[in-house]
């Protein structure tokens, strides 16, 4: 099935429209494996990015945020908080290894409220 020209010419520009203006793709979610307890309770995670590459953490668990910080910084990478419910890792350049940083938020849910800490061990390679 052929697109009019007029649809393809639409999908181009959105595609163009939604790349930041340096031309570098966005960071993506990190491949992660992570099971979020309830509010109130600890997690730990695994997440997987490159070196030099930067992906996205965003706080799963069930209900709303209502706040959040770092509590431990990565030491080979950085951590930024782009807001209560998204931070952005950063892993070193030419640094291949482990990494760890911990999030605390607090928030409530369906069944449970309180503040939780969100431990990620990240693997560099």
């Amino acid at each position: 099935m052929r697109l009019p020209a007029v649809v393809a010419l639409a999908l181009v520009v959105a595609v163009t429209a939604s790349m930041p203006a340096s031309g570098a793709p966005a960071a993506s979610d990190c491949p992660k494996l992570v099971e979020l307890a309830d509010w109130g309770e600890n997690s730990t995670g695994d997440i997987s990015v490159a070196p030099g590459q930067s992906c996205l953490f965003p706080i799963t668990i069930r209900g709303t945020v209502n706040s959040s910080e770092i509590l431990k910084k990565p030491a080979y990478g950085k951590l930024k908080k782009l807001n209560a419910t998204t931070y952005e890792y950063k892993a070193k350049a030419r640094y291949k290894g482990n990494d760890s940083f911990a999030i605390k938020a607090t928030g409530q849910g369906p069944r449970a409220s309180g503040t939780s800490v969100i431990t990620v061990n990240a693997t560099i390679k």
